[in-house]
């Protein structure tokens, strides 16, 4: 079971009987033979002098000095709560409170508890959860830990279904030295899996959840227990004949099997079947994984313990030396100096967009506990504890750039929506949500909601997106975020200037040097969203608007993230069908991956239009469907004659390039940028350019586009519930077994 603070939109990591609760006081066990440790009813419990006392001179911490914000997680044996220190020089840092019932705990559930006390004292490591503060009441259990606000990895594996390469040798890089560092103190963790893997702020992994571990195990000695999560459990596990830490590599190896593939390399239709599976070590090997993904995957699952990465006298060392991890600098990874692959959204610091609501929207209350048995009082002693770094290190939590800006609230009705804006007319209508502008009641100010239908669309990316890049000067503002469960409720600034390129149509006089004024700072903007890995992917004009009349390029607006993504490798090729109209590149047609490129393709097709006043692919409404899916897929489009004879030969060349069918040859936005047409605006014609003076005509002809790709009945597609991999993953988590 899991101790995943961010791991809780699945369920409560509280609803399992068998229940793994952090850290303990030091203890022996004294086993009757070999077979039994973990069997914890026959275990006798003896109480030893513990070597982490509270620090000379820190105070001993108590409930009262922790103001109670949200509820994270809630069952039978207690709460997590997201808590705000009130004292001391870590006053106002935020943390994640788990609160246990002394009660309610079964003996071998407080032996865990207080293992994983002891093994988080211990541990100082960058990619390990902190414990700050452990303490006791009559009734209860506290432990401090770090508030991760990033979620855990299954629930970004769940959502991604698998990741690229380069995500998942980041991510086992990380792991890889977290799990080193265990091993050198001694540590088996014997509970791998993405469940226990949590995000910081900034991406980075925390491992978490020790409530299986075992201490003091060198290379002469085993551990005999059958624990973990079956899935995950090395040969010598499931056999019971004995694991030392090569069991950890094993489970490292079915971690990397499933970030690559969303699969479990063993999984059979019961239990019983899995293990089979398991003892058995035979593996079906996905051949889409590179030549060095396969082969440390090889090397990893090794039925024999002493054959395997990681077991040998170099340890960890093996594994660091693997092809797979050739680009890694490992001394750069442990200083936290690469870039994670995803960071975590977030608005305000105490901001809980990741975990599930709810648990989130009840009210925060630490009810009092039950007092337990004197015996159980007597286990606990000298549980509490004070760690160095929140009396020598801690500062008050600060807000990132973002929240400074944005102020996200998590609503669970929409009363409270109602009760703080009052809605007017429609903007526009979409397939998945509706915009209308609507007034702040306490201000008066004017502001655009989007209401988005859930079920018909996932929003998450959206917000994320809008939350992180928002405070750009030329991406709409994003103000408030509402969640009634049916439909979320986006808030942003109200765009009154209307459409870009309606404008541009409509001006009688316009010039080149206007021209390249507006792509420039059009460009400038999505080049900073490809910088920070973000595609737009429906860049179309009606996307581009204006804040006010002004007509200024600072003024331009780019709004509805509906279908960005946050691409997750340098390489990465998006999958997803998703375009608009005359404004899609021909490789999306061909249903083949694209980039960023395709962002390039829609600002080649809008600057088409801006120079010409028509359309490259359509001529007006009368075209056919096949017409234009012909000129889109071919890529062929005119730069002669008619109206193109007023326009210089720079604008032409770069919109060829921008246009270009091949996406590996087309500009990149920071090429655009540099364009002679781009880089010298200042000398560009004045004087007015010759164009189509038909705006009605590219509206028709932009429709017809419309209408030419959206004629495709779409697929009929099962409930998401049905499938496989949500039926593991969405109804019921892979729960921790210790028998």
């Amino acid at each position: 079971m899991e101790d995943s603070l961010a791991s809780l939109p699945h369920r409560s990591p509280w609803d399992s009987e068998v229940f793994m609760v952090p850290l303990a006081l030091e203890i022996t066990l004294e086993m009757g033979g070999r077979g039994n440790l973990g069997i914890f009813e026959e275990v006798s419990v003896k109480e030893i002098n513990i070597t982490h006392h509270v620090k000379e001179g820190s105070e001993k911490a108590d409930p009262q000095q922790f103001e109670l914000r949200k509820v994270l997680g809630q069952g039978s044996f207690g709460k997590v709560f997201l808590v705000k220190k009130t004292t001391g020089p870590d006053a106002g840092q935020l943390y994640a409170m788990k609160v246990l019932k002394k009660a309610t705990l079964k003996v071998r559930d407080r032996v865990r508890t207080k293992m994983e006390r002891d093994i988080l004292v211990e541990v100082n490591h960058p990619f390990i959860v902190k414990l700050h503060y452990a303490f006791q009441t009559e009734g209860k259990l506290y432990l401090i830990l770090d508030f991760l606000r990033g979620g855990d990895l299954f629930t970004r594996l769940s959502k991604e279904v698998m990741f690229t390469e380069e995500d998942v040798k980041f991510y086992l890089a990380e792991l890889a030295l977290a799990l080193d560092h265990l091993h050198g103190l001694g540590i088996i963790y014997r509970d791998l899996k993405p469940e226990n893997i949590l995000l910081d702020e900034d991406g980075h992994i925390n491992l978490t959840d020790f409530g299986l571990s075992k201490e003091s195990i060198d290379h002469e000695n085993k551990a005999y227990s059958f624990c973990g999560t079956v899935e995950y459990m090395a040969p010598e596990v499931v056999n019971r004949r004995g694991h030392t830490y090569s069991a950890d590599w094993w489970s490292y190896g079915v971690l990397m099997f499933e970030m690559l593939t969303g699969t479990l390399p063993f999984q059979g239709k019961d239990r019983k079947e899995t293990m089979t599976m398991i003892l058995k070590a035979k593996l079906g090997m996905p051949q889409f994984l590179s030549s060095e993904a396969q082969s440390l995957l090889r090397s990893l699952f090794k039925r024999n313990p002493s054959n395997r990465f990681g077991a040998g006298p170099d340890g960890v060392e093996e594994i660091k030396r693997h092809p797979f991890y050739a680009t890694i600098d490992w001394n750069k990874l442990f200083r936290r100096e690469i870039h994670p692959p995803f960071k975590p959204a977030s608005g305000r610091p105490d901001d809980t967009f990741y975990f599930d609501p709810e648990f989130t929207a009840k009210t925060p209350k630490d009810s009092p506990g039950v007092p337990p048995s004197a015996n159980a009082n007597q286990l606990f002693r000298g549980f509490s504890f004070v760690a160095i770094s929140s009396e020598e290190e801690s500062q008050p939590l600060q807000g990132n750039s973002v929240s400074s800006i944005v102020q996200v609230y998590t609503l669970i009705n929409v009363s409270q929506f109602n009760d703080a804006y009052e809605v007017k007319e429609d903007i526009g209508v979409g397939s998945y949500s509706i915009c209308r502008r609507c007034i702040q009641k306490s201000t008066g100010m004017e502001y655009a909601v989007k209401i988005i239908n859930k079920a018909k669309r996932d929003p998450t990316d959206e917000v994320e997106i809008l939350l992180r890049y928002g405070q750009h000067p030329n991406i709409i503002t994003l103000k408030d975020v509402y969640d009634d469960g049916r439909s979320v409720y986006l808030v942003t600034e109200l765009l009154k200037g209307g459409e870009l390129l309606d404008k541009i149509l409509r001006q009688k006089f316009f010039s080149e040097r206007e021209a390249s004024a507006v792509l420039y700072t059009i460009t400038k903007t999505v080049e900073y969203l490809h910088a920070q890995g973000v595609v737009h992917r429906d860049l179309k004009p009606s996307n581009i608007l204006y804040v006010d009349e002004s007509g200024n390029p600072e003024s331009i607006r780019i709004c509805d993230f509906g279908f960005a993504k946050q691409l997750r490798a340098e390489n990465g090729l998006l999958m997803t069908p998703c375009y608009t109209a005359n404004f899609v590149a021909p490789e999306v047609l061909k249903k083949q991956g694209y980039d960023a490129a395709c962002d390039i393709w829609s600002l080649g097709v809008l600057l088409y239009t801006m120079l010409t006043g028509f359309t490259p692919f359509a001529n007006g409404p009368e075209d056919t469907p096949e017409e234009i899916l012909a000129r889109i897929g071919s890529g062929k489009f005119s730069l002669t004659g008619g109206y193109w004879n007023s326009v210089s030969l720079e604008a032409k060349n770069l919109v060829s390039k921008m246009l270009h069918v091949d996406p590996h040859q087309r500009l990149t936005a920071a090429q655009v940028l540099k364009h002679p047409w781009i880089v010298h605006k200042d000398q560009l014609p004045k004087y007015q350019l010759n164009r189509h003076d038909a705006p009605h005509l590219v509206k028709g002809a932009m429709a017809a586009t419309y209408s030419a790709l959206n004629r495709n009945v779409p697929p009929m597609l099962e409930p998401v519930g049905c499938s496989i991999l949500a039926q593991r993953r969405g109804v019921k988590k892979l729960t921790s077994t210790a028998l």
